[in-house]
């Protein structure tokens, strides 16, 4: 009996041991973004795609939706919804999150020395921008407070329909 009492303290405590550092482990791991969101400086709701690598010092293209979306869209949303939103006024809302992306930019990556690039800035189809900057620095951009989600930059091809052997 005694034995028994014995194999289940030492059990218990392997179990405890294996248990604590699994915790400690997430715990390191998490205390980056922890320390961020604690301080108020990382928006916990920007989406970023997990195929990203965000350990290299390569320079990584990347796509950058905002959440302001694009006017027609914006409109047709607040039509929907029952609101009053005019294409003006949506499209000024457009101009004014590209200039505050502009300006968080420079606080983000510039003022810490981060090389990026700006390729290209979207306005129709979605609103945002396409850029690159080293994949161990996007998390820099958890910061923003326009960013809505943050995919890769990459083509993506499209088979073409299969037309069968007796319709040509």
């Amino acid at each position: 009996m005694k034995k028994i009492y014995i194999g289940a303290i030492l059990f218990g405590m392997i179990l405890s041991s294996i248990s604590n550092e699994n915790k400690y482990t997430f715990k390191k791991y998490e205390s980056i973004e922890e320390n961020l969101e604690a301080s108020g400086q990382m928006n916990t709701s920007i989406y970023l795609d997990p195929t990203i690598d965000f350990s290299s010092d390569k320079m990584t293209s990347i796509i950058i939706e905002f959440k302001i979306k694009p006017a027609v869209i914006a409109v047709k949303e607040a039509q929907a919804s029952g609101k009053q939103l005019t294409l003006d006024e949506a499209t000024k809302q457009v101009e004014e999150s590209h200039q505050k992306f502009q300006s968080e930019l420079k606080s983000l990556l510039a003022d810490h020395q981060v090389p990026y690039a700006v390729r290209h800035t979207y306005k129709s189809a979605l609103n945002g921008v396409s850029m690159e900057l080293p994949g161990k620095d996007i998390k820099r951009l958890l910061q923003s407070t326009v960013i809505d989600r943050i995919y890769p930059n990459k083509k993506v091809h499209i088979m073409p329909p299969i037309t069968p052997f007796n319709q040509m």
